[in-house]
């Protein structure tokens, strides 16, 4: 009985287990980019953010980003996180991996 009560507790005051991250989805390519999404889940929504990958003289180069949009659904989340991660390569173009730096935000 006193655990039924603590882990009723533990839903109102957070203390409960983390929320489990979100499944990852098939990668995507773009200009010779592998775009990965990977929302986060914060309670009942998920958070928009990803990675973008790319080969640069046979080393690889990753660009992570986080951004304040929050959904309810993870279809919506992985779309967004696509659509996002094309926007970031088509603005960035060539300098996005320019600075070679191996990991870093974009």
């Amino acid at each position: 009985m006193a655990s039924i009560f603590s882990k009723f507790l533990s839903i109102f005051s957070g203390t409960g287990s983390p929320a489990p991250q979100a499944p990852a989805a098939e990668p995507q390519q773009h200009e010779g980019c592998m775009i990965f999404a990977e929302p986060i889940r914060e309670g009942s929504q998920y958070r928009l953010a990803g990675r973008i990958e790319k080969d640069v003289d046979g080393q690889k180069l990753v660009r992570s980003f986080v951004r304040a949009d929050m959904f309810t659904s993870m279809d919506d989340a992985l779309e967004c996180t696509f659509r996002k991660a094309r926007q970031i390569i088509d603005q960035n173009g060539a300098s996005l991996f320019s600075d070679k730096v191996e990991q870093r935000s974009a």
